[in-house]
């Protein structure tokens, strides 16, 4: 089982964890060689709430420089349903930025780069309406996901349009990633995801570039 890491030790291509609130102001959490840190926005108002949930120049600020052309929606009805490890390969590769616009989701990064430090790590961290979280994940990374609430929305830009014939995917359980999913009973799956591939037999179309 390989360590559970800070998003911070990703090295080159590193993820991002923001925080957005009610004024539109955006909260680093995670960059680059930065420690864990926590931070909590104020709470959203139920009856209406204004929020900038995205900025190029605040992510430029981070080092992010992915350009994003498509916009992603899902919703899962049932608590504990389970979607990943999924990612697209080159030359169609793609960064996602995931926030949960309803509920709450576990959001998962696995660095599945040949010759990178922190090849098979993975960090996870709660997404939620409530918490205003968003997840940066770099090409290069797989992404998947357990929702913690009843229909819990996924909301998520891709810096590449969608192309089927690229899709790849690793199981949700690989006991040589270990993700410690906050699951209370079995998991919500499609064939797909069941029948996924294993880390130890996965050639990698990805490379550490240092």
């Amino acid at each position: 089982m390989k360590d559970k890491i800070c998003l911070g030790e990703f090295c080159k291509s590193t993820c991002v964890l923001l925080s957005w609130s009610c004024n539109s102001a955006f909260y680093p959490r995670h960059a680059h060689s930065r420690p864990c840190a926590s931070y909590a926005p104020p709470p959203l108002r139920p009856a209406w709430f204004f929020a900038k949930t995205y900025s190029q120049r605040a992510y430029a600020a981070l080092g992010v420089d992915a350009t994003f052309v498509q916009d992603n929606h899902s919703v899962s009805a049932a608590v504990g349903t389970v979607r990943g490890l999924h990612f697209q390969a080159p030359p169609v590769a793609q960064a996602k930025l995931v926030r949960c616009g309803r509920g709450a989701i576990f959001d998962v990064a696995v660095d599945i780069r040949r010759g990178s430090p922190t090849y098979g790590h993975w960090a996870g961290y709660t997404l939620s309406a409530e918490n205003g979280a968003q997840l940066y994940i770099p090409v290069g990374f797989v992404h998947g996901f357990a929702t913690l609430e009843p229909d819990s929305e996924i909301i998520y830009k891709c810096s590449d349009y969608y192309a089927p014939e690229t899709e790849g995917a690793l199981r949700w359980d690989d006991p040589d990633i270990g993700i410690e999913w906050p699951l209370t009973s079995a998991p919500v799956l499609s064939g797909k995801d069941a029948a996924a591939p294993l880390l130890a037999s996965f050639n990698s179309p990805f490379t550490f570039e240092g």
